[in-house]
Order: C-alpha cells, then sequence, then structure tokens
C-alpha cells in the first residue's frame, strides 16, 4: 500500500496519507453494516471496478459527500461543468486509486491481474453505505474484505478503497504470499 500512495502522490503531486489496510473474512450477509461502520451513514458515492486473471474479485471507492471535487484540477478537468463530469471524475479517480493498490498487491504476490472499465455504482446515496452491497448483490457466500483509507493533504479530499476477493481466491493469496516469503528467506 506505501509504494500505491507514492504512486498516487506522483501522479497527483500531493502528499497521500494512508491508513493501515484492515483485513477481514465476511459472509455477504454482513458486509452492508461492515460498511456502514467503515464509511458512516452520510450521504455516499461510490464506483466499482472488478478485476481478474490470476486473483479476481471487486474493488469499490466509496466517497463521503465532500466527495472528489477538490481533486478536479489534479486530474485535468478545466471546469466543473455538469453531472457527466462529475461521473467521470469520480470514475477517473477510483481507477487511479484501484490500479495503483491492485497493482502493487499483484506484483508482491507475483500474479496477473487485468481491470474491467470502472463504473457508477451510486451517486449521492443518501441511506449511506450500507445501502451499497444490500442482501443478495454479493454473488459470494464469503468474501476477504481489505480497506484502506486514503486523504490527500492540503484538500478535502478523502475516500475509501474496499476490495473483495471470494472466498475460493483466497487460496491465490496465500500461494502468492508463500511465494514471496520464500523469495525473502
Amino acid at each position: 500500500m506505501g509504494q500505491a500512495g507514492a504512486s498516487i502522490a506522483r501522479v497527483l503531486d500531493a502528499f497521500v496519507h494512508l491508513s493501515i489496510p484492515r483485513v477481514l473474512v465476511l459472509k455477504s450477509d454482513e458486509l452492508p453494516a461492515v460498511l456502514v461502520r467503515t464509511v458512516g451513514s452520510g450521504k455516499v458515492s461510490a464506483v466499482r471496478q472488478g478485476f481478474h486473471g490470476q486473483l479476481r474479485g471487486e474493488a469499490i471507492v466509496v466517497y463521503g459527500e465532500a466527495r472528489c471535487n477538490d481533486l478536479s484540477d489534479l486530474m485535468g478537468y478545466d471546469q466543473w461543468a455538469d453531472d457527466a463530469s462529475d461521473t467521470e471524475l469520480l470514475r477517473d479517480v477510483g481507477n487511479l486509486f484501484v490500479g495503483a493498490c491492485l497493482r502493487g498487491i499483484a506484483e508482491q504476490l507475483r500474479v496477473d491481474i487485468a481491470f474491467s472499465a470502472p463504473s457508477l455504482m451510486a451517486g449521492r446515496v443518501t441511506a449511506g453505505a450500507g445501502e451499497l452491497l444490500c442482501s443478495g448483490t454479493v454473488p459470494w457466500s464469503n468474501a476477504l474484505l481489505v480497506e484502506v483509507n486514503f486523504r490527500l493533504e492540503q484538500r478535502s479530499f478523502a475516500c475509501h478503497l474496499i476490495m473483495l476477493i471470494p472466498e475460493n481466491e483466497i487460496k491465490v493469496i496465500a500461494s502468492g504470499l508463500e511465494r514471496f516469503l520464500d523469495a525473502i528467506r
């Protein structure tokens, strides 16, 4: 995650504060409550991006009510025009964070991954993060959840990156960790 933070800082030319990753194994029906505890119950927007290859799952970037409007200049947007620009900015920022983090993980685990195009999962959902993953929307009975918070220094930007990896993919992570540990022994 440190490498991902450094990569994002170089792209945005801003110092990135990130949390220590939180890793949990959860039943799919526990996800809404965990999201509320993690993100809060205020208005949120979210971008979803699938990843596949030797490791697969879903990455979700959750933005609070302030969203990423303060990043439009850093991302090359001349002016803030409309909802289409807003959605594009959310997707671009989400893609940046997901790509940086998952590429770092894939490199450490020595696995190949590819990404689907990011899509807007929710825009200004007033019911909060619990509505992002309602019961039955996750096709897995259990999942590994990896959550990292990002905040930019001197900007009013913060987001939560949540990676969901289905239970049958956990063995890919375990094998990658074994290879990584063998290499440093």
